[in-house]
């Protein structure tokens, strides 16, 4: 009985530290925003994966004016999230990309 009540607190404390870990690795990621509203384009969509750098496109959308860069990474790093597929609507301010910036 008392081996079965230590391996629950046990599970229970690497459950905890599971937790803990996942909820700080979830934090590193820089959210990118759209900056122009329009229809995700197939061409030129980032994927997760892909090593993005400070100011490279990431996101096209199709306007009334035609194709336009929608989001531009603001870091270096790797692509964790891409949060749209081609032909989502999107408005301006709307998170479409995570990247996970490279260590300094």
């Amino acid at each position: 009985m008392m081996a079965h009540k230590r391996n629950i607190i046990i599970i229970t404390v690497l459950l905890v530290i599971g937790a803990v870990a996942w909820a700080l690795a979830a934090g590193q990621t820089v959210d990118q925003r759209g900056v122009l509203a329009g229809s995700v384009m197939a061409n030129g969509l980032t994927v997760p994966g892909a090593t993005a750098r400070e100011g490279d496109i990431l996101v096209y959308v199709q306007t009334i004016t035609g194709p336009a860069a929608a989001v531009r990474a603001t870091v270096d790093g790797t692509v964790r999230e891409v949060l749209v597929k081609p032909g989502d609507k999107v408005k301006t301010g709307d998170i479409l990309v995570r990247i996970e910036p490279f260590k300094r």
